[in-house]
């Protein structure tokens, strides 16, 4: 490794970015764990409703996610070569991206929430009427969702991990006080979930914009800067979508299979998202130092990084299995008192296990790509894994009537 490279980073250098990183990261599927617990002491129903337009938050999420990753490499890049004013530069015109698109989706899910919600129950009926009232509710946050992506991104490529630390834990500490107190005393039941996630949201994306007024740099939207934004990150927002079709299209035949198997897929799911998202802690430091290494001209040291942190991914990925085998016949009773949701969940949970040393090596090398700028490869691949493999095998699993299992399998 170059000396520049091992000036940048030291253990504890990896450490500083990639643990304030885990926790941001943690902090949102940490909450939905908290509102799927919630919700689900208050039947299958409005446990099933939360699964399907949960899923259509995540989808927003994701892209927020998508975006705060190109926008890392970008910054980072710039901030390796000294330039801080046009690292910052980067997170002004992605939160005009983030805000736009933000208020798409919050308009979009009033005129379509409730036909979305009914397509992905499979029909009407109960589930499909409760997902689409959830949704109405919960996407007037994804303005504030999206600017708080955007927010970690730039913030990320300066390698600043605290203030995100603070915009990411102090909203969602107060959306997991109001969530229960919406839902049972306040007696609004599955709607308070919604406002919850709102809240929070809005408190966020509020924060991370005022961190970007307080800059002091040019807050004027640069329509050629976004282009380029756009252009770089297309290849992820390609990957992203190939992602979510394959989550959407998993609640969608879960959905098939009876509100107890959608309801256990939630838990499941959720609880996947926890761990690939703490996985990607790893992958956020990588993001910020190779770019980092990369924008100072040092490719050996780029590389040197990419080789610490796939040990260190695998290494994380096992300890998460050992975790998730060991809580197989406690955990899935902390979300829901219905038998039947628990059955459910065990169907998943050995599929669940197995994924994660490959997912530690696979995130912490994503994260070096993105760094590099150079997402093609990952676009390529995630394209023909989903098209070629996820999508027929899942709903081979529907037209075979393997349940649960076969759509974790």
């Amino acid at each position: 490794m170059s000396q520049s490279a091992t000036a940048l980073a030291p253990p504890r250098r990896i450490a500083a970015l990639a643990l304030p990183a885990l926790v941001v990261l943690a902090a949102e599927p940490l909450y939905v764990l908290v509102d799927t617990a919630v919700v689900g002491h208050l039947g299958r129903v409005p446990l099933a409703a939360l699964a399907v337009g949960g899923t259509v938050m995540t989808l927003t999420a994701w892209l927020g996610t998508v975006l705060a990753y190109g926008i890392t490499g970008r910054a980072a890049r710039r901030f390796g070569a000294g330039d801080r004013a046009a690292a910052v530069a980067e997170g002004v015109q992605a939160s005009w991206l983030a805000f736009t698109v933000g208020v798409l989706v919050a308009l979009g899910m009033q005129v379509g929430g409730g036909a979305l919600a009914r397509t992905l129950a499979g029909g009407g009926g109960e589930v499909a009427d409760a997902a689409g009232l959830w949704l109405r509710v919960a996407a007037l946050g994804a303005p504030g969702l999206l600017l708080a992506a955007a927010g970690n991104g730039w913030l990320r490529g300066v390698q600043d991990t605290r203030r995100p630390l603070l915009f990411v834990l102090a909203p969602n500490l107060l959306s997991a006080l109001l969530c229960p107190l919406l839902v049972y005393p306040a007696g609004l039941g599955l709607v308070g979930s919604a406002v919850a996630n709102a809240v929070a949201q809005t408190v966020s994306g509020v924060l991370f914009a005022a961190a970007l007024v307080r800059e002091r740099v040019s807050l004027r939207p640069r329509p050629r800067l976004i282009r380029q934004q756009l252009a770089l990150s297309r290849d992820l927002l390609v990957r992203g979508l190939a992602f979510q079709a394959s989550f959407l299209s998993a609640t969608a035949v879960a959905a098939r299979f009876g509100a107890a198997a959608v309801g256990a897929h939630q838990i499941a799911l959720q609880l996947w998202f926890l761990t690939a998202l703490l996985l990607d802690a790893l992958a956020i430091a990588a993001q910020a130092l190779v770019g980092a290494a990369l924008g100072a001209g040092d490719g050996a040291g780029a590389r040197a990084l990419a080789r610490r942190f796939a040990l260190l991914g695998g290494a994380c990925g096992i300890g998460f299995a050992v975790l998730i085998a060991a809580g197989a016949g406690l955990v899935p009773s902390w979300f829901s008192s219905d038998p039947q949701v628990r059955e459910q969940a065990m169907l998943a949970w050995p599929w669940f296990v197995a994924m994660q040393p490959l997912a530690g090596v696979v995130f912490a090398l994503d994260g070096v790509l993105i760094g590099a700028g150079d997402v093609r490869y990952l676009r390529n691949l995630t394209i023909v894994a989903a098209l070629g493999g996820f999508l027929p095998a899942i709903w081979l699993a529907y037209g075979l009537d393997l349940g649960l299992g076969g759509i974790w399998a």
